[in-house]
């Protein structure tokens, strides 16, 4: 099981937005204790809960950027939402993105949910899942370097293809619990993420189960997908009881470790950690974590 991370990108990851020069250095950090993965969310504005909306990134500049400042690590996004983006340009970034990164992006899709960011920006807040799906017939016939004639109710493009075409096949992630998402993730993903978890539960349970389900149903191997799981971890020394998230895990180092080997035996290809606080620190206590649970490897190689 691979273990990645999400990077900083809003004020409500730090208590302040944070700036260029963190996120990078976060980022870097990450890959010097040999995380597997870094990955970016995909808003317009940040929604804190129950605090008015915070400042954030911009996802795809944020990836581009880190796509030239690290060397080795996976790159994803949780997720990009597909309405925002024509999906004949998130073709032709994905493609180009991959290709600054020498091979590592996971183009990430989503549906989108925050109705206060499509509102403002202006885009539509009908029909999500229906436009994610004609989006994602679209981004698999460009992204496998066909010429695309595709007519639907929301998205069109006659005889487009990616010049040039991309070096490798991006592989294409959908994040959604939802029956009918589930059958989007059957028939066009080739992996797939839920979140947000804490130790595993019987929550997790039933959308693993659903998922098998509906890959079944679709006659297809769960062996044929990818299945990420997004984990939100707290260190109990940071940050109090009161301002804990009830979703999130918060427990020593050995209780992580123990956390992360339960994943693991429920055969899930890879975790995707959000911290709290979001800081080195924080990475350097889920590493020591991770390489407890690994058997004592080091932070100088991966496993």
């Amino acid at each position: 099981m691979k273990v990645g991370v999400v990077v900083p990108m809003s004020a409500s990851d730090g208590g302040q937005m944070p700036t260029w020069q963190e996120v990078v250095g976060f980022a870097q950090h990450a890959e010097k204790r040999a995380f597997d993965s870094l990955w970016v969310c995909d808003h317009f504005i940040s929604d804190p809960g129950d605090r008015p909306p915070e400042g954030i990134h911009e996802a795809w500049t944020i990836l581009s950027a880190l796509a030239a400042s690290t060397t080795s690590v996976e790159l994803g996004q949780l997720v990009m939402c597909a309405s925002f983006r024509n999906p004949g340009l998130l073709a032709k970034m994905a493609a180009t993105a991959d290709t600054v990164s020498g091979g590592r992006l996971v183009l990430g899709l989503g549906a989108g949910w925050y109705d206060a960011e499509f509102t403002a920006f202006g885009y539509p807040t009908d029909h999500r899942v229906s436009r994610l799906e004609e989006t994602i017939q679209i981004l698999n016939g460009l992204l496998d370097g066909e010429r695309v004639t595709f007519s639907g109710r929301f998205h069109a493009v006659q005889g487009a293809e990616l010049l040039p075409p991309p070096q490798r096949r991006i592989p294409v992630l959908v994040a959604g619990n939802g029956p009918r998402m589930l059958e989007i993730t059957a028939k066009h993903a080739d992996a797939w993420n839920t979140a947000w978890f804490g130790a595993p539960d019987d929550r997790l349970a039933e959308r693993l189960a659903a998922l098998a389900a509906t890959l079944k149903a679709n006659g297809r191997d769960l062996e044929t997908i990818r299945r990420t799981v997004g984990v939100w971890v707290e260190d109990p020394e940071v940050v109090t009881v009161a301002e804990s998230d009830p979703e999130a895990f918060r427990g020593s180092i050995e209780d992580l470790s123990l956390v992360l080997q339960s994943y693991e035996r429920l055969a899930i290809d890879d975790l995707v950690i959000g911290l709290t606080p979001m800081n080195t620190q924080s990475l350097d206590r889920l590493a020591r974590a991770r390489d407890r649970w690994r058997g004592g490897a080091t932070s100088s190689g991966r496993r």
